[in-house]
């Protein structure tokens, strides 16, 4: 993981040390929009490969939680991702690691448009995924996400 990022509310997020995250997502991550966020949206994951590919389209460069994402992610192939898989967060050795589950492939809002305004079209299919947290604990920047077999 690059990063963990929350905010208090629309985009940016800003980086974070640590962050604890719960069934509703990171503590303190607030959401303008009501759809956004809750229990089956509690965390946005994005991969740093599909930032990349959008930026040499010519999308401004933005640092981590620009794009609204809670992890920036490298080197997790997402064309492989589906829906109802589940990662664990953490150090290979953690007695507990953090447990998500992809629950739906994010659809781009029109908040992006701030970003570009060839958003949210632009980003179909390079959007991430959200998912819901099966078990909670901490996230911090460095720590390995791992598809459970």
């Amino acid at each position: 993981m690059l990063a963990v990022c929350a905010g208090p509310g629309g985009i940016p997020k800003q980086e974070q040390t640590r962050a604890a995250v719960g069934t509703a997502g990171i503590r303190g991550d607030g959401h303008n929009i009501e759809v956004h966020g809750g229990d089956h949206r509690a965390l946005c994951l994005l991969s740093i490969e599909e930032r990349e590919e959008l930026e040499a389209e010519g999308v401004p460069k933005l640092g981590p939680g620009g794009y609204g994402e809670n992890l920036l992610v490298r080197a997790l192939d997402f064309r492989l991702l589906r829906p109802g898989m589940r990662l664990t967060c953490g150090a290979p050795e953690a007695k507990q690691p953090v447990v998500i589950e992809l629950l739906d492939i994010r659809s781009p809002c029109r908040t992006l448009k701030a970003i570009d305004a060839r958003f949210p079209d632009l980003m179909v299919g390079r959007s991430g995924f959200l998912a819901r947290v099966i078990e909670s604990g901490v996230l911090e920047p460095g720590m390995r996400l791992t598809v459970v077999e």
